[in-house]
């Protein structure tokens, strides 16, 4: 069963709540979909910005309660699972690998938690989860750079690269890292409007200076990128013969 996502009762952080989310407003729900092998990058931007929005609760959903290892080492546990979670205002993926990634239960999740929230954020990676729950099917989208070739088995109509968010009709998908701040921040400003976002943007000093300048594939070095896909390439054969068998 599911359990409430903990609220602190350290005074600083109650007189903290009490000032990002006045009593008595509407809960707005958000669950980020983890499990064995998760990367916490992808999720931390999204909890981070919804976690300062007025009446957050925010969901970390997995198949059971037991505590899940994101890669690597960084223990969670979840807050609900696929069967107990309530309706959700939005849906959020990040990076999980392969053999999660392709599980039928997990894609199911998604495709029926995502048909009915608000907003659906897919990050890095999974994105291509998005697409094989059905619900990039004649939208635009990104993904990581090693996945963008994979997304027009998911019947995308346009796939756009070169970074940033891409926003359709209520999908939002990004590449890794950052891309989990960026959309989470353009939600909660079409939820609460720009000022909300503009004031977490602020509050969480999200400022990003990289110190290499090779942060994406458009400015590395060719070098540099052959040895990225080759450490990928046998994680991306996986995410490849899953969208090919559900195609």
């Amino acid at each position: 069963m599911s359990k409430r996502p903990p609220q602190t009762d350290l005074p600083s952080l109650v007189r903290f709540r009490a000032a990002t989310s006045s009593a008595g407003v509407s809960p707005f729900r958000v669950g980020i979909v983890i499990g064995p092998g998760f990367i916490p990058m992808d999720m931390v931007g999204i909890q981070a910005v919804f976690g300062l929005m007025p009446g957050a609760e925010v969901y970390l959903v997995w198949k059971s309660l037991e505590s899940v290892e994101g890669f690597p080492d960084w223990w969670t546990i979840p807050t609900a699972t696929f069967s107990d979670c309530p309706e959700l205002d939005v849906v959020a993926v990040p990076m999980l690998p392969p053999e999660i990634q392709n599980d039928r239960e997990v894609i199911d999740f998604v495709a029926v938690s995502g048909a009915k929230a608000r907003y659906v954020i897919g990050i890095c990676n999974c994105v291509l989860v998005l697409g094989a729950a059905g619900l990039l099917n004649g939208r635009r989208a990104t993904a990581s750079y090693n996945s963008l070739s994979i997304l027009p088995l998911h019947g995308v109509a346009e796939v756009v690269s070169g970074g940033g968010v891409v926003a359709d009709r209520g999908v939002y998908t990004a590449g890794p890292g950052i891309g989990s701040f960026d959309a989470a921040l353009l939600v909660a400003a079409q939820e609460f409007g720009r000022p909300a976002g503009e004031l977490a943007e602020l509050m969480i000093e999200y400022d990003p200076h990289p110190p290499f300048g090779t942060g994406s594939a458009t400015d590395a070095d060719p070098a540099l990128i052959a040895q990225f896909e080759g450490i990928m390439a046998d994680m991306v054969s996986y995410y490849r013969a899953g969208a090919s068998s559900q195609g």
